[in-house]
């Protein structure tokens, strides 16, 4: 390889690290509700990319931890936009982290690709954990849609 080639990948390069924390950055939530004691204690959610692009996939990481072990149980989201309940989907709690789940620290990760046709803006996701038995946690997060990655880019800027 010829050292304008190495120079161009490197470049590159630092430009697309750059751009990382605009990429994945770290969402704030809001347990559904602030008084319960969850056995599931969510640390942080990271969307990636931020905003979530229509038409493209998307991955949601929900870090947490438990103090209890977990075998199993349904993960249940609802999505709403400006306020109106527009998506429910259930899944196997299994499916989206590898049970059973031992005591101490965990990751959640739901990949969704969003339909072309998703209008752009604001939307709010609520997410409940349970197992056969109880409520692990419930958190709720706002999350963005636009139309393209070059749109997202700029509108961050």
């Amino acid at each position: 390889m010829d050292t304008r080639a190495a120079q161009s990948k490197l470049a590159l390069l630092a430009l697309s690290l750059l751009f990382l924390p605009f990429l994945q950055a770290t969402t704030s939530f809001n347990y559904c509700d602030k008084k319960a004691n969850y056995a599931v204690k969510v640390n942080g959610v990271n969307i990636s990319p931020n905003p979530v692009v229509r038409g493209k996939p998307a991955t949601f990481n929900i870090s947490a931890s438990t103090g209890e072990a977990i075998s199993g149980g349904k993960a249940v989201i609802d999505v709403s936009y400006f306020g109106i309940h527009i998506h429910q989907e259930t899944h196997d709690l299994c499916e989206e982290t590898s049970c059973p789940i031992s005591v101490g620290e965990f990751v959640l990760s739901h990949n969704q690709a969003l339909p072309a046709i998703t209008p752009p803006g604001s939307y709010m996701l609520k997410m409940t954990l349970s197992s056969s038995d109880k409520e692990l946690t419930c958190i709720s997060f706002s999350f963005k849609v636009s139309l393209s990655a070059s749109e997202s880019l700029v509108s961050d800027s």
